[in-house]
């Protein structure tokens, strides 16, 4: 698990690729002060797992999976990428919780300034923006950031200058693709409730009232009518 809070801005040393994977190795610096093999670090924001590591160095395997749901395939020697270590337990919990699984990518759309901010505009995908919130989290290539706008297209997020420039967001123009992943809460209450589509459609799943049923629980007072009031629906 991580926070979103980018510790270090790490180099692409080498790419090795297979008929559908790759292995990795990526120059850093900080985050190897306490680094094993077997520990999680958020590459773009994709969890992976250390393989091997040297003083300046570690290499890790990216799946196949992984290919297909984030940027990783694009990835070239030489090419910056945002760095975070798992969390720990006793340390400050700055952004939001970030799993590492990327839900898929987005194309920024455009980038503006607003006095000391930059607006990042990202396209997304219909079952990605659905479960963004203005004034939600999201992670943009493992960085967590607050949504200032969302639309059916696209959503927005304004990054102040210190997150532009300790990021790779300070190199992105528009047409870069970028790791996306939703709030994972928002991601559990979608998926209790039923949401399989962008609009709410039927009923609360059959199986969950059963589940009700057999437990012998009060009814819930979450209706299909109830969120059709407060704008949900």
């Amino acid at each position: 698990m991580f926070t979103g809070i980018i510790e270090e801005i790490g180099k692409v040393i080498d790419i090795r690729r297979g008929p559908a994977s790759a292995q990795i190795r990526i120059g850093a610096e900080n985050i190897l002060s306490d680094v094993s093999d077997g520990d999680s670090i958020a590459v773009n924001g994709i969890c992976l797992t250390v393989t091997s590591h040297g003083p300046h160095h570690f290499t890790a395997d990216i799946m196949h999976e992984t290919l297909n749901r984030s940027s990783a395939g694009g990835l070239r020697n030489g090419g910056s990428v945002n760095l975070e270590r798992a969390m720990r337990a006793d340390a400050r919990f700055g952004g939001h919780i970030v799993t590492g699984h990327i839900d898929g990518t987005g194309t920024i759309r455009s980038v503006t300034r607003d006095d000391t901010a930059i607006w990042y505009t990202i396209l997304a995908a219909p079952d990605i923006l659905r479960l963004i919130v203005e004034k939600g989290s999201v992670a943009v290539d493992g960085i967590s950031l607050t949504v200032a706008a969302v639309s059916a297209e696209d959503f927005s997020v304004s990054v102040i200058p210190h997150t532009a420039a300790n990021t790779t967001l300070a190199g992105k123009r528009a047409g870069d693709t970028v790791n996306l992943e939703n709030d994972c809460i928002g991601k559990y209450v979608a998926r209790l409730l039923g949401a399989t589509a962008p609009a709410c459609a039927g009923t609360l799943p059959r199986a969950a009232d059963t589940a009700r049923k057999a437990s012998h629980a009060r009814p819930s007072p979450v209706t299909r009518k109830l969120l059709e009031e407060n704008g949900f629906c």
